[in-house]
Protein backbone atom coordinates (compact mmCIF):
# COMPACT_ATOMS: atom_id res chain seq x y z
CA UNK A 1 0.00 0.00 0.00
CA UNK A 2 1.27 3.47 -0.81
CA UNK A 3 2.28 5.84 1.96
CA UNK A 4 1.74 9.60 1.84
CA UNK A 5 3.95 11.85 3.92
CA UNK A 6 3.75 15.51 4.78
CA UNK A 7 6.80 17.25 6.17
CA UNK A 8 6.34 20.80 7.45
CA UNK A 9 9.41 23.04 7.54
CA UNK A 10 9.15 26.32 9.47
CA UNK A 11 12.01 28.60 8.42
CA UNK A 12 13.55 31.07 10.84
CA UNK A 13 12.70 34.70 10.08
CA UNK A 14 14.37 35.70 6.83
CA UNK A 15 15.52 32.14 5.99
CA UNK A 16 12.70 31.03 3.67
CA UNK A 17 14.81 31.26 0.51
CA UNK A 18 17.72 29.46 2.17
CA UNK A 19 15.45 26.60 3.27
CA UNK A 20 13.93 26.30 -0.21
CA UNK A 21 17.43 26.31 -1.72
CA UNK A 22 18.56 23.60 0.72
CA UNK A 23 15.58 21.40 -0.18
CA UNK A 24 16.02 21.62 -3.96
CA UNK A 25 19.11 19.38 -4.38
CA UNK A 26 17.57 16.75 -2.11
CA UNK A 27 14.46 16.63 -4.26
CA UNK A 28 16.43 15.76 -7.38
CA UNK A 29 18.31 13.01 -5.50
CA UNK A 30 15.22 11.52 -3.90
CA UNK A 31 13.36 11.39 -7.21
CA UNK A 32 15.91 8.71 -8.19
CA UNK A 33 15.29 6.56 -5.09
CA UNK A 34 13.39 3.28 -5.38
CA UNK A 35 9.74 3.68 -4.45
CA UNK A 36 9.55 7.47 -4.74
CA UNK A 37 6.38 8.38 -6.61
CA UNK A 38 6.12 12.02 -5.49
CA UNK A 39 8.46 14.32 -3.60
CA UNK A 40 7.52 17.98 -3.96
CA UNK A 41 7.63 21.20 -1.92
CA UNK A 42 4.99 23.91 -1.68
CA UNK A 43 4.83 27.32 -0.05
CA UNK A 44 2.07 27.72 2.55
CA UNK A 45 0.43 31.12 3.14
CA UNK A 46 1.96 31.27 6.64
CA UNK A 47 5.53 31.04 5.32
CA UNK A 48 6.05 27.36 5.99
CA UNK A 49 7.30 24.97 3.33
CA UNK A 50 5.23 21.82 3.00
CA UNK A 51 6.76 18.74 1.42
CA UNK A 52 4.34 16.16 0.08
CA UNK A 53 5.70 12.69 -0.57
CA UNK A 54 4.24 9.49 -1.98
CA UNK A 55 6.05 6.17 -1.57
CA UNK A 56 5.23 2.74 -2.98
CA UNK A 57 5.67 1.05 0.40
CA UNK A 58 6.49 1.84 4.02
CA UNK A 59 9.67 -0.22 3.69
CA UNK A 60 10.95 1.92 0.82
CA UNK A 61 10.02 5.05 2.78
CA UNK A 62 11.98 3.73 5.77
CA UNK A 63 15.01 3.13 3.54
CA UNK A 64 14.70 6.69 2.25
CA UNK A 65 14.63 8.05 5.80
CA UNK A 66 17.88 6.27 6.61
CA UNK A 67 19.57 7.27 3.35
CA UNK A 68 22.35 9.67 2.52
CA UNK A 69 20.17 12.30 0.76
CA UNK A 70 18.14 12.79 3.96
CA UNK A 71 21.31 13.01 6.04
CA UNK A 72 22.72 15.67 3.70
CA UNK A 73 19.42 17.53 3.70
CA UNK A 74 19.25 17.60 7.48
CA UNK A 75 22.81 18.92 7.64
CA UNK A 76 22.05 21.66 5.10
CA UNK A 77 19.05 22.83 7.15
CA UNK A 78 21.10 23.23 10.35
CA UNK A 79 20.26 26.59 11.94
CA UNK A 80 17.66 27.55 9.31
CA UNK A 81 14.50 26.22 11.00
CA UNK A 82 12.52 27.45 14.00
CA UNK A 83 12.10 23.90 15.25
CA UNK A 84 12.07 20.26 14.20
CA UNK A 85 10.44 19.25 10.93
CA UNK A 86 6.90 17.99 11.56
CA UNK A 87 6.57 14.69 9.67
CA UNK A 88 3.26 12.86 9.35
CA UNK A 89 2.67 9.52 7.61
CA UNK A 90 -0.77 9.15 6.07
CA UNK A 91 -2.65 6.15 4.72
CA UNK A 92 -5.04 6.74 1.83
CA UNK A 93 -8.78 6.38 2.29
CA UNK A 94 -9.89 5.99 -1.33
CA UNK A 95 -13.07 7.79 -2.32
CA UNK A 96 -14.58 8.95 -5.58
CA UNK A 97 -12.74 7.97 -8.73
CA UNK A 98 -9.62 5.80 -8.61
CA UNK A 99 -7.56 8.56 -10.23
CA UNK A 100 -8.89 11.52 -8.25
CA UNK A 101 -9.72 9.86 -4.95
CA UNK A 102 -6.16 9.21 -3.76
CA UNK A 103 -2.78 10.85 -4.06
Amino acid sequence: MTVIVTAVFTPRDGAFNQVAAALSPAIAEVHEEPGCELYAIHEAPNGQIIMIEKWETAELLDAHGAGEPVKRLNASLEGLLQGPVEVTRLSPIPAGTAQQGTL
